[in-house]
């Protein structure tokens, strides 16, 4: 174990180097390398103020985000400016980069999760020296960097695949039904209550930080319906299993709801394709049980869809602006399309090849 200061030199960006008054989109000055911009690459906001050459950036210089979701990524354009909050790690003898890169992400992940319910997340200075990394050998540094660096590429490529396959999914959504607030194509327009059976809610469990192993029960973090897609992994193991309540196991079809979270993230669904057995539904989530009016899969893309997504962030409230909370009441109360079954039931051909494709990625 070695510390980040002993393994690397670390620059940060000058807190007073970079007057707000100059911050310009011409794209004639040099870009301004912010928070936002490290896992991205490049800015698109440009400084117009003076500066030291010292700021100045490189293409493929480590940089790291330290405020907000904390991490590590490589610049991508020459020329840009070290920006406050944000500092370039330069490897010394001794250190191989990539591996510096690598062994950073894992020590910024766990900083993150255990940060998770900080409103203002922030990583100072004196932090950053002291953080403490595994440190082997040169030639074992080599190796594991090679490794880690031909698993990120295939990652990469996947992630690429199943993004193609989420639009395809979204353009024939549109195709069938049309933009569903402007709803060029007539569709029935009535109040979500009269297409659902039933909302059930998730229950709160005192839980592990770590997620189950086998079979054992476990509940689902809210990240395991976030992102549009089911995502059981993400879950944290119970403490007992005798806490197990079967009424709030998630099945195969369940159409899944986060009623708390950030106020761009709030009220997306994921529906259940396949899943394991003993997950279990957490507090900050729904189950939408629908009726003969409706099918779980068409309400799955209504909700996520971009057009439809400021009706649903529209019902949401809570004096925390870092969380937004859904009521029953007021989600029953939304007014949204509802074309005839059989015509939502023609989603669903598509959805199965395209979930066989996504099922195939994901197992590779």
């Amino acid at each position: 174990m070695k510390k980040l200061i002993d393994i690397c030199d670390i620059q940060y960006g000058y807190a007073y180097a970079f007057d707000s008054a100059y911050f310009t989109e011409n794209s004639c000055y040099p870009p301004l390398a912010r928070i936002r911009d490290v896992k991205r690459g490049y800015s698109e906001t440009y400084y117009s103020g003076g500066y030291s050459e010292e700021y100045i950036l490189a293409s493929g210089d480590l940089l790291v985000g330290m405020d907000g979701e904390f991490n590590i990524a490589r610049w991508k354009c020459d020329g840009a400016l070290l920006n406050q909050r944000v500092c370039r790690l330069l490897a010394k003898k001794g250190t191989n980069e990539e591996y510096l890169r690598f062994a950073m992400m894992k020590v910024l992940k766990e900083i993150e999760r255990r940060t998770a319910f900080v409103t203002v997340k922030h990583l100072s200075a004196k932090e950053l020296n002291k953080l403490q990394l595994v440190v082997p050998d040169l030639s074992t540094q080599n190796k594991v960097a090679e490794i880690l660096s031909r698993l990120e590429k295939i990652i990469g490529l996947r992630r690429q695949e199943l993004k193609r396959l989420d639009d395809l999914i979204k353009a024939r959504f549109v195709e069938l039904f049309g933009d569903p607030i402007k709803n060029p194509k007539g569709w029935d327009v009535v109040k979500l209550s009269e297409c659902l059976e039933r909302i059930d809610n998730g229950k709160s469990f005192t839980c592990d930080s770590n997620a189950r192993e086998g079979a054992f029960p476990a509940i689902l973090k809210l990240s395991a319906a976030t992102y549009g897609d089911y995502r059981p992994y993400e879950n944290k193991a119970l403490l007992d299993e005798k806490q197990f309540v079967e009424s709030v196991e998630v099945h195969r079809g369940d159409l899944l709801f986060t009623r708390k979270n950030t106020p761009d993230l709030v009220g997306m669904a994921a529906y259940v394709f396949e899943t394991p057995e003993k997950l279990m539904m957490p507090d900050l989530i729904f189950r939408l049980v629908t009726n003969e009016r409706m099918t779980p899969i068409f309400l799955w893309q209504l909700i996520n869809n971009r057009e439809f997504r400021p009706v649903i962030q529209g019902i949401s409230g809570g004096s925390a602006k870092s969380m937004s909370n859904i009521s029953k009441e007021r989600l029953k109360n939304i007014e949204i399309i509802c074309p005839t079954i059989s015509e939502q039931k023609k989603l669903e051909g598509v959805l199965d090849q395209v979930n066989k494709s996504k099922f195939i990625n994901q197992l590779l």
